[in-house]
């Protein structure tokens, strides 16, 4: 029995084929919206991609740059092969490309589905990856003369400015890293001689943060240095809420502002592969009805529409059997392909004394020709 099977009159069947040339023009659009979603996520993270240490999260943006390009193309072959299914002649050149066309589109609309779906379960790979990158940049921060790394310092203050973060974690990550180039130190200094002894990597670490990490709303100045020491500040207690320094950490300002990002595009591409999903469906629908319309002989008469011929159950079960049927003859000329003419043919045992059965004579061809005349 036919899954979902609707009737079509000529009229119903040419309103359906110029609806279905619109939604097809429709997709087009879309394509063009899922190529700029995925152009815009690829720029937002290229430019943090020094702060980034796993080089597959791009894998989201170039996925839906792909799938809008190929929505273009499809949908604009589907709006041409729609316009021209409204007239039974002119279906004849594509009937034999209907039906890989629909399984072409149905696999196409899987992978946007499978966009919409990475754009929700990215998260955790791209904590990972801010987590490994921003930890890297951080111990860079003071190499400035350094080519490839001279901008780092430039790129983590703009951070911690416009997201208002501190650190990877928290302000405390810098505590653990010598941020402040040698160059800036006086050597001959015994406290600074003394914070590099007292190192076991010869660092110089001290309780301070870079100038981006000021809290613009706190009301007093800045305080970057010695931040645990309260006797080094008037009125001040490094443990309050009103510490001067801002507490959250850009790893999480950036994951923050990055899984917004994509939710947004993942629901917009949802959105997108449901519209497509129903073009898709009008198509099939289509299709099924006018080649009916071909087994009738009459182009007014009406035609039955449907999804699948048969049942999921029998559907899946035809196609299993086509699987392994093309399994079995592939196996079948493997070995029939394998096989050695000159190879011996090993014999046969005949019983306990090993001799063969007697073999019935056959006549020649002279003696057969002899018996048929007489």
């Amino acid at each position: 029995m036919a899954v979902l099977k609707v009737k079509f009159t000529k009229n119903k069947r040419d309103k359906l084929a110029q609806v279905l040339w619109i939604l097809n023009w429709i997709s087009v659009v879309t394509g063009i919206i899922l190529f700029s979603l995925g152009l815009f996520l690829k720029i937002e993270i290229g430019s943090r991609n020094e702060l980034m240490a796993n080089r597959e999260v791009h894998s989201v943006p170039n996925m839906l740059i792909a799938v809008g390009v190929i929505a273009c193309g499809i949908n604009f072959l589907g709006g041409k092969i729609c316009y021209d299914c409204s007239d039974t002649n002119k279906f004849h050149r594509w009937k034999l490309f209907m039906l890989p066309y629909i399984i072409c589109t149905f696999f196409f609309t899987f992978c946007i589905l499978v966009g919409a779906l990475m754009c929700y379960t990215m998260r955790n790979e791209l904590e990972e990856s801010l987590y490994q990158g921003l930890k890297e940049a951080l111990k860079f921060y003071k190499d400035t003369d350094t080519p490839g790394r001279c901008f780092l310092k430039r790129t983590i203050d703009m951070l911690q400015i416009e997201f208002q973060c501190c650190g990877n974690n928290g302000f405390r990550d810098w505590f653990e890293i010598q941020w402040i180039s040698i160059r800036y130190l006086d050597m001959s200094n015994k406290e600074v001689q003394d914070r590099l002894k007292s190192n076991v990597d010869g660092k110089y670490l001290m309780d301070g943060v870079p100038f981006s990490c000021c809290n613009i709303n706190s009301p007093r100045p800045c305080i970057q240095n010695q931040l645990t020491n309260n006797s080094a500040h008037y009125n001040y207690d490094f443990q309050s809420k009103e510490l001067n320094v801002w507490q959250k950490g850009c790893r999480k300002a950036l994951l923050e502002y990055y899984t917004q990002i994509m939710q947004s595009i993942g629901l917009t591409v949802l959105i997108i592969w449901l519209f497509e999903l129903s073009v898709l469906t009008g198509v099939r629908y289509l299709q099924t009805a006018m080649e009916n319309v071909l087994r009738q002989g009459d182009p007014d008469s009406e035609s039955d529409g449907w999804l699948l011929e048969n049942s999921f159950v029998e559907t899946a079960r035809s196609n299993l059997n086509i699987i392994k049927n093309l399994g079995k003859s592939n196996q079948i000329n493997a070995i029939s392909g394998n096989e050695d003419p000159n190879m011996d043919v090993p014999t046969a045992d005949y019983g306990p004394d090993n001799v063969p059965p007697k073999q019935i004579p056959t006549a020649s061809q002279p003696e057969l020709k002899v018996l048929y005349e007489h």
